[in-house]
């Protein structure tokens, strides 16, 4: 018994470190919870606990960059139950309130003379992360309230389904996010807020923790209604009793599939605060709260075969199908298993007995593995064009990649990063179309774009182009003709090097394209910025004799434009900047990039000890970038202390 509870605990452990700290999902929920529910009852049968115990813990450590914030009341986990009748008992004779469960990322809020001056996150529920810069960026948080005492408010960070889809569309698939949880976890916790703001993150607010002055009258259901007047969008909640809590929950069940949001239950709260709070807590759990998770309907069926498919960045996504079952109303026969990491931890084999669910009642995902045989057949080679595969790590775990740079299933991609407005700019191809003239064998390469008025009638002829169309197009490529190097050299896709990176491979080699292409790992190495990795990714590239001769064809059609290297005198030579926050005198701190770079400067994303300026207009910001450039004697200077520079 002692054997099981310590392969629990870690098994438990190390689920919870992916979920918490790296927002990946190495097994379901329903496979967390139903390993969870086994080790909490070999403890009680046993009497023993050991000290790393998942049942002990309330959160996670914190691994990041963000500074760390202990909150003035201790978060609490909720003790859960799947039973209608338990929440029945539960409540008793008191009154409730019954609200949505929402699947995101909790945060608390603190406003001070009306102004918002603090978010937090949750964390190990003493000690949170501060987000405060992402949270001011939140599609509907109110900055500043009517009530001019301090507030600390709770609620929950979430990111739409719509939203979820469009944003994983524009990552690269190794960078995609499983669900708008992770998704939403990982945002909120970026060091950058425009990534936040572009992300369209929500907050719904469900306690008051604190609200010096104001009577809400004892009532939980006040709290919300005086949030809501304040200008916070609040959950969706119904007063209950023991005796109507059964139509309610049926009521909330029947709407989950047209929510907008992810749900994984209901919370039940009683409505009298001071009887929630004459109750105390546990070591975990409050004892005003319960929470609701929805049983799961739950089929065993029969894995038939594992799906490999290719995408369009070469990783293969491996899709389970089984024999039909109903699950919620539906047949489903397929579910994707997401990555190698949950087929190894199912231990997966073509004709195994699975059990099958829908994760919050929408997705199907396998729960759990009766035979468990650990049988299935992991592909070497690609199911497309039959290249080598290998296995990486990316961010939802360890994945599969066809390493074939010439397969069909990856040149969408390619084509379309060439297309990109950072790279050759070419405005109104957009992959839906790349596709089409791929299928028709109209574009395979990057040269085939400027050959494309070969197939005029055809493309004309195509539904979605007309005249109008195709002359837009014709003439977009033109002006792509005229292109900085680079532009060029990013618009190629080479691994690990971004504009940036173009950059000062290009101002080092003074924009001479041929010693680029010559130059040697040793001396890519040399340059301000590059490793071992960027230096071998570049090298590798340009001596690849395919690659060579693509760029002998491409540079048949392009006038690679040379900068005058001595328009603007480099008075930034050697020095390293690191820009934060918001600019005023440029249009964004892209355009200020620029800038420092056209006058020898490099801007990094990060203060190291290499860094020779911090540049943020909020001297005074207590940001862990301007920690890290005092800790380090690194000058902070401010927009208009850069533009004297300058002049």
């Amino acid at each position: 018994m002692i054997h099981r509870i310590r392969e629990l605990v870690h098994i438990l452990n190390e689920a919870a470190k992916a979920y918490y700290q790296e927002n990946q999902e190495i097994m379901s929920n329903q496979r967390y919870d139903q390993l969870y529910d086994e080790l909490e009852a070999l403890e009680q049968k046993s009497g023993i606990i050991l000290s790393n115990s998942p049942t002990q813990k309330v959160g996670y450590e914190i691994l990041s960059n963000l500074k760390k914030i202990r909150h003035e009341s201790k978060m609490l986990s909720l003790d859960k139950t799947k039973e209608i009748q338990k929440l029945k008992s539960w409540l008793g004779t008191q009154e409730g309130v019954l609200s949505w469960k929402l699947d995101g990322l909790t945060i608390v809020l603190t406003y001070r003379a009306g102004k918002l001056v603090q978010a937090v996150t949750r964390g190990s529920g003493e000690v949170g992360e501060d987000v405060t810069h992402n949270a001011r960026v939140f599609k509907n948080i109110p900055l500043t309230i009517s009530f001019q005492e301090e507030v600390i408010l709770r609620g929950e960070a979430v990111i739409s389904y719509p939203d979820f889809a469009k944003i994983n569309e524009l990552l690269p698939v190794e960078q995609q996010y499983k669900n708008p949880r992770n998704l939403c976890s990982g945002t909120v916790r970026q060091l950058n807020s425009e990534i936040a703001a572009k992300r369209h993150v929500q907050f719904f607010a469900f306690s008051v923790v604190k609200a010096e002055g104001q009577d809400f009258e004892d009532q939980k259901l006040n709290q919300i209604k005086w949030l809501k007047e304040q200008g916070f969008g609040t959950i969706e909640y119904m007063k209950v009793k023991a005796d109507t809590i059964e139509e309610a929950v049926v009521d909330f069940e029947k709407r989950i599939a047209s929510n907008d949001f992810a749900s994984d239950g209901l919370v039940l709260t009683y409505n009298y605060i001071s009887y929630g709070e004459s109750l105390g807590a546990t070591s975990k759990f409050p004892r005003d709260s319960i929470a609701f998770k929805w049983a799961d309907e739950m089929q065993e069926t029969q894995l038939l075969q594992v799906q490999w498919n290719t995408s369009r960045t070469g990783l293969i996504n491996p899709v389970a199908v089984f024999e039909p079952v109903e699950l919620e109303g539906t047949t489903v026969n397929r579910a994707s298993v997401h990555n190698l990491s949950i087929i190894e931890d199912l231990q997966l084999g073509i004709g195994d007995t699975v059990k099958v669910y829908k994760a919050n009642m929408i997705i199907p995902q396998i729960a759990e593995n009766v035979t468990r045989s650990g049988t299935l057949y992991i592909p070497k080679q690609c199911p497309v064009c039959e290249g080598e595969t290998e296995i990486k790590q990316a961010r939802e775990g360890k994945a599969l990649y066809c390493m074939n740079p010439n397969c069909r299933a990856q040149r969408v991609q390619a084509l379309a990063h060439y297309c990109s407005r950072d790279a050759m700019n070419i405005e109104g191809l957009s992959e839906a179309t790349i596709e089409k003239f791929i299928k028709h064998k109209y574009l395979l390469h990057f040269p085939d774009l400027y050959t494309l008025q070969d197939y005029e009638q055809e493309i004309k002829s195509m539904e979605g182009f007309g005249e109008k169309s195709y002359q837009n197009l014709i003439q977009a490529i033109e002006k792509s003709k005229q292109v900085a190097l680079p532009n060029f050299i990013y618009a190629l896709g080479i691994h690990h090097v971004g504009l940036s990176n173009a950059k000062l491979l290009c101002s080092y080699y003074k924009y001479d394209l041929s010693a680029i292409m010559d130059a040697g790992e040793e001396e890519l190495v040399q340059i301000e910025g590059f490793g071992s990795i960027i230096a071998h990714s570049i090298h590798q590239y340009f001596h690849h004799p395919d690659n060579q001769k693509l760029i002998k064809t491409m540079i048949q059609y392009l006038n690679i434009e040379k900068p005058d290297i001595k328009k603007d005198i480099q008075i930034f030579q050697g020095k390293t900047f690191v820009i934060t926050g918001d600019v005023q005198h440029f249009k964004n701190r892209k355009e200020m990039q620029e800038k420092i770079e056209s006058l020898g400067g490099k801007v990094t994303g990060s203060v190291t000890n290499k860094t020779n300026f911090l540049i943020n207009n909020d001297f005074a910001s207590s940001s862990s970038k301007n920690k890290k450039a005092r800790d380090l004697e690194i000058p902070i200077i401010t927009e208009e202390q850069f533009l004297q520079m300058m002049d």
